[in-house]
């Protein structure tokens, strides 16, 4: 058995799974405030559903990753989306925020399949050299999801109701499910028979996380995501209710943050072969922190403003975009046996930071949008903290058998 051919296609049909998580958090966020008012709930009720699901998600890449490494790619992703379409149909019946907090747990449970095993299949497939600069594509190709979900959510939310956009993302996951039945072929060709036996799992993970090098990445990787999912938790509440746009306006709004990321995912792909992923997750980190820095010092500086808010945001997440893909292709690039356990466990971590972060935002957001600024300062400012104390200077050991 042997690995398929990297092809283009293959490269789309990942990319759209990836997209799937994105998508499910990004579509909806113009109807949160509806959400707040048909629910009678406050703004950190209606977050729950955005952290719930970065929770749900962080939990079942646990599971998905070794699952993987022992049984194969293929049959995980097919039962994943199953799972995340059951879901979905309980969040278009949800009658109470407790019920749609729920249901977001349990579809996230179902949408974490498509980043965890997708990263495995393009280190199977595309290798160590090469992953780096694919992830990077992907990466600019999905944030097409967050650039126009707002916008296309804005609307759905004005003219159908905040129901119509879980029955979109369903509709989205049954063709992906089709897709993933007729098109994916499995990559897994190194079976790890031992991957699911409990000791042998958490011996995997003491193994990754005694590597400073790969919690060095993980740890860059996840407070650099961390800023970006304070601005997503946040942001529909600061631009519609204390600035009084339109959910249409805001989702433009945060398609214009998102191309940011667009940029920078673009420029890592096409720049990595020249200059090397560290040097670009550098440029990236001190790119991110400054205009962290930036956003917190307009803040709390008393100038409020749309320009004030997306602009540093913009740059954030332009280095976001560089940070990301770099950081995740050198992570597995060392453990190709354990790919998806690597994955799994860099998932785990990158969501269960974002999720606190989060909440920590949501419960902020009563005085202002303070929290939203101090979360990213400090998100982007641990980035590159991570990787000068984990992996600055540290030579690069070679891959382990």
């Amino acid at each position: 058995m042997s690995a398929p051919p990297p092809t283009f296609g293959l490269a789309v049909l990942l990319t759209t799974l990836v997209a799937l998580g994105p998508l499910s958090t990004d579509l909806y966020l113009p109807a949160l405030p509806t959400l707040a008012r048909v629910f009678a709930s406050d703004a950190a009720g209606v977050q729950l559903t955005l952290s719930v699901f970065l929770a749900g998600f962080a939990c079942g890449q646990i599971f998905y990753g070794p699952l993987s490494d022992r049984f194969g790619r293929r049959p995980l992703m097919l039962g994943g989306l199953a799972i995340y379409g059951l879901a979905t149909v309980a969040c278009v019946l949800a009658n109470s925020i407790e019920t749609l907090i729920a249901a977001r747990f349990v579809q996230a449970l179902g949408a974490c399949a498509g980043p965890v095993l997708a990263r495995a299949v393009v280190r199977d497939v595309w290798g160590s050299s090469e992953s780096a600069r694919i992830i990077a594509y992907m990466g600019g190709a999905m944030a097409i999801a967050p650039l126009l979900g707002p916008t296309l959510g804005g609307f759905l939310t004005v003219l159908f109701g905040w129901q119509s956009n879980f029955i979109v993302l369903l509709l989205i996951a049954l063709l992906q499910g089709f897709a993933v039945a007729r098109l994916l072929p499995e990559s897994n060709v190194h079976r790890h028979a031992g991957a699911t036996n409990p000791r042998q799992l958490f011996a995997t993970f003491r193994r990754l996380l005694a590597d400073r090098r790969y919690l060095g990445y993980v740890l860059t990787f996840s407070f650099s995501y961390s800023a970006l999912f304070a601005f997503i938790s946040a942001s529909s509440f600061i631009l519609v209710d204390r600035y009084g746009l339109s959910p249409q306006i805001y989702g433009m709004c945060f398609g214009l943050v998102v191309a940011g990321y667009v940029l920078g995912s673009v420029t890592s792909g096409r720049l990595v072969r020249r200059f090397g992923g560290d040097t670009l997750l550098v440029c990236g980190a001190g790119l991110g922190a400054l205009a962290g820095a930036l956003m917190a010092a307009l803040e709390f500086a008393g100038v409020h403003s749309i320009a004030a808010l997306l602009g540093p945001m913009f740059f954030c997440t332009l280095a976001t975009g560089l940070v990301m893909p770099n950081a995740i292709a050198r992570a597995l690039t060392p453990y190709p046996t354990i790919a998806g356990s690597a994955s799994a466990l860099m998932g785990f971590v990158q969501m269960s930071i974002a999720a606190l972060v989060g909440i920590a935002v949501g419960h902020g957001l009563s005085g202002g949008s303070g929290a939203l600024a101090a979360g990213v300062a400090i998100c982007t400012a641990l980035a590159p903290l991570s990787y000068l104390v984990l992996i600055h200077r540290r030579p690069d050991p070679t891959p382990p058998a």
